[in-house]
């Protein structure tokens, strides 16, 4: 696999990354706030994911850490693309 279609594998979202948890309990993926209700029912500490959007974050007690926030994400395709 090229560096060329990797990178257009792992770039269909916004951002690409592994799924992180803060000391306050946060889960974060790079700089983005990961919806907390998502990721305890569907995903685990550790985990590749694509962040398909962003919003701004609209609480007050995490803006300061995490200006934007996710609802939109799901692992990551890992799949090398086919040519035939």
């Amino acid at each position: 696999m090229s560096k060329d279609s990797q990178s257009k594998m792992m770039q269909k979202g916004v951002y690409t990354g592994i799924i992180e948890k803060d000391e306050n309990n946060n889960f974060f993926c790079g700089e983005y706030l990961l919806d907390y209700k998502m990721v305890a029912a569907n995903h685990t500490v550790g985990e590749l994911i694509t962040i398909k959007s962003i919003i701004e974050n609209p609480s007050d007690i995490s803006y300061d850490k995490y200006p934007k926030k996710s609802k939109n994400f799901h692992k990551a395709n890992n799949k090398p693309e086919e040519k035939y």
